[in-house]
C-alpha cells in the first residue's frame, strides 16, 4: 500500500507539472529572487500570482480560480467551496486556489507561519516546485498537513521528477487550531532541514536519492483529491467553505 500511495503522489504531482507548464507565466520572466519576508499586508503581484482557470489533473478534483485567493488582516487565505470553475476546469465540482512566486529562488531557508484545514481529503500545502514551466527538470520540496490528521505534517521532495521520500512528522499540536511556524533549510552542501516552530524534525542527506538543486518557485495551495483515499481519506463537502490562511512567507538566502 505504501508503494501504491507513493505511485498516487508522484502521478497526482507529474500533472501538476504538466499543467504548470502551460499555464505558467513564460521562464523568460523567471529572475532568481532574493531574500524577503511577506507579512501579507497586502497581495504584492510583484512577487506572487494565482492560479486561474485549469485543474492540476485528474487526482486533484478541483479546479484553481484566483478569486479564491484572498488578502485581509495581514492574511492570505484560500478557499475551497463548490463554485464553478468556467475555462479549463474540466467539471471539477469544487474550486479552491494556488499562489506561487514569479521568481525562482535557490538554497535558502523557506518559512511559512499558516493554519491549515481539518477535513479528510485535503491537503494544506506550502513546498517549492520546478520544471517544464521553467524548462527544467522537476524538482520540487513538500511541507503538507492532510487534512485527516493536523497533528502531524508530511515531507518529501522530487529529483528529477522522483519522489517517494515521504517522512510524517508528530507536531504535538493541531495545525489547524491556530498558526505556528514551519520551515525548511536547503543547503548546497546536500542537505535539506525540516523545521517546525524553529525545532529541527528530520533531516534527508541525500541517501535515499539525490536531493534537488535547481532553482524554483515558492508556492501554496488547498485541495482535496479523488482516487487516492489510501493517502489522503475519504473527502465530502461540509456544506461551508473550507479556508487554508498564510500569516507570513520569509525565504532567506544561503
Amino acid at each position: 500500500m505504501r508503494l501504491l500511495t507513493r505511485t498516487l503522489v508522484a502521478a497526482a504531482l507529474a500533472l501538476a507539472a504538466v499543467s504548470a507548464s502551460v499555464h505558467a507565466p513564460s521562464p523568460a520572466y523567471a529572475a532568481i529572487g532574493g531574500s524577503f519576508t511577506d507579512n501579507f499586508d497586502s497581495f504584492n503581484t510583484g512577487r506572487w500570482h494565482k492560479a486561474d482557470g485549469w485543474s492540476n489533473g485528474s487526482m486533484f478534483n478541483v479546479g484553481w480560480r484566483a478569486d479564491h485567493v484572498w488578502t485581509s488582516g495581514g492574511v492570505t487565505g484560500i478557499n475551497l467551496d463548490t463554485a464553478t470553475c468556467p475555462g479549463g476546469c474540466s467539471g471539477k465540482p469544487y474550486a479552491s486556489g494556488e499562489f506561487r512566486t514569479n521568481d525562482l529562488y535557490s538554497y535558502g531557508r523557506f518559512e511559512v507561519r499558516m493554519k491549515a484545514v481539518k477535513r479528510s481529503g485535503t491537503v494544506t500545502s506550502f513546498f517549492t516546485y520546478t520544471g517544464p514551466s521553467d524548462n527544467q527538470p522537476w524538482d520540487e520540496i513538500d511541507i503538507e498537513i492532510l487534512g485527516k490528521n493536523t497533528t502531524q505534517m508530511q515531507t518529501n521532495y522530487f529529483t528529477n521528477g522522483v519522489g517517494g521520500h515521504e517522512k510524517v512528522i508528530n507536531l504535538g499540536f493541531d495545525a489547524a487550531a491556530g498558526y505556528h511556524n514551519y520551515a525548511f533549510e536547503w543547503w548546497n552542501q546536500g542537505t535539506i532541514n525540516w523545521f517546525v516552530d524553529g525545532r529541527l524534525v528530520h533531516q534527508e542527506t541525500g541517501s535515499r536519492g539525490p536531493l534537488p538543486t535547481r532553482p524554483q518557485r515558492i508556492m501554496a495551495n488547498l485541495w482535496p483529491g479523488i482516487g487516492v483515499d489510501g493517502w489522503l481519506g475519504p473527502f465530502s463537502y461540509p456544506g461551508t467553505p473550507l479556508t487554508a490562511r498564510y500569516d507570513s512567507v520569509t525565504y532567506t538566502k544561503y
